[in-house]
């Protein structure tokens, strides 16, 4: 084993400090990696503070990584030392399940295996995530990363971007669609970026009108302030697709209405029960209401390479580890845009 330089929660009401973890030896078909960045992800404050009651202490968070190949096992032919790579939500899947076979690890039917807080089936213990120095990780859920784009921005793609990337895909989102976002955080703005990169009529749907110069200014091409009942009126039976990134229980029923015949609107945002879903509304239009789930890594290779192609990052501000806990009261104040980035050579400060 290898011990590694970290920060970790201790207890959901204590904040992250400094820790020491340890890591596998290089196995035959691991890569060790070098994070050189991690990005800050909503679910990471929910795990340190144990808003969804399963988090196994201490916790390293961290699953947006993006780093350098320092060590591969003698049967890796996929990466090389030296090498810039990526490791997003999960670090293995039985691959071998209806779903693994499809590329959808993330709908794995034994449970795929998240990058941290989460039991690994392999090799036993929790996993720990990307607030460290290294991470080993097997080859297949390792990804290659554009060295044309810059690499601290790109972290967030692996978790932020493929959460939307995903869906806009999986609809076939593509010109002529009008498609709506609804938020404008960390998930809602690259919704935004990656809808318009496909040609799609991209529209905002945001409760703030201090939101609406930054929603052009990502390249919106309508801004849709939903307090207004006759903006609201005007654009109902409008919409093709709708992406919604909010990120608790909310009235989904005013969005519903918004949506043509057969269309779509997608949950990302909301990992909970939503309450007061008026039926009628889905069957006076044949409307569907879905959810979606990350990216399996596949999925999330060609969204990399898009993005090398479209030149499209991530919107971020970029902090040491040492700032962490008060990005978090930062991150619950909307107090970013859109994403934090933790530069990981301040570990060694």
């Amino acid at each position: 084993m290898m011990k590694v330089k970290s920060y970790a929660a201790h207890s959901a009401t204590t904040p992250l400090v400094p820790h020491t973890i340890e890591r596998r030896e290089v196995q035959p078909q691991d890569v060790l990696i070098e994070i050189l960045y991690c990005g800050v992800c909503h679910s990471d404050l929910h795990t340190a503070r144990s808003d969804w009651g399963r988090t196994v202490y201490p916790a390293v968070p961290g699953h947006e990584i993006v780093g350098k190949v320092v060590k591969v096992g003698d049967e890796v032919s996929k990466h090389k030392v030296g090498d810039i790579v990526g490791v997003g939500c999960l670090v293995e899947s039985c691959e071998h399940c209806a779903s693994c076979n499809q590329g959808l690890e993330q709908y794995c039917e034994k449970g795929s295996t998240g990058t941290y807080n989460s039991r690994n089936s392999k090799y036993g213990g929790i996993t720990y995530g990307g607030y460290s120095q290294h991470i080993v990780v097997e080859q297949n859920f390792v990804l290659k990363v554009p060295t044309n784009l810059p690499l601290e921005a790109v972290a967030p793609l692996l978790c932020a971007g493929i959460t939307t990337w995903s869906p806009l895909k999986h609809w076939n989102i593509s010109a002529g669609m009008k498609v709506g976002i609804i938020g404008m955080g960390g998930l809602g703005h690259m919704g935004v970026k990656f809808a318009k990169a496909m040609g799609a009529n991209v529209v905002v749907l945001t409760t703030s009108e201090s939101k609406r110069q930054d929603a052009l200014d990502l390249g919106a091409d309508e801004v849709l302030i939903t307090k207004d009942a006759e903006q609201m009126a005007a654009h109902q039976y409008s919409f093709d697709f709708l992406l919604n990134t909010i990120p608790v229980d909310h009235d989904v029923n005013p969005y519903l209405m918004l949506l043509k015949l057969d269309k779509t609107m997608c949950m990302v945002g909301a990992i909970e029960p939503l309450t007061n879903v008026h039926a009628g509304l889905l069957i006076n239009r044949r409307r569907h209401l879905v959810g979606s789930l990350i990216g399996g890594i596949k999925e999330t290779q060609e969204m990399l390479f898009f993005c090398g192609e479209h030149q499209i990052v991530s919107d971020i501000e970029l902090i040491n580890i040492q700032d962490i806990n008060k990005a978090y009261d930062r991150m619950i104040k909307s107090d970013v845009k859109y994403r934090f980035v933790i530069d990981m050579k301040s570990l060694n400060v």
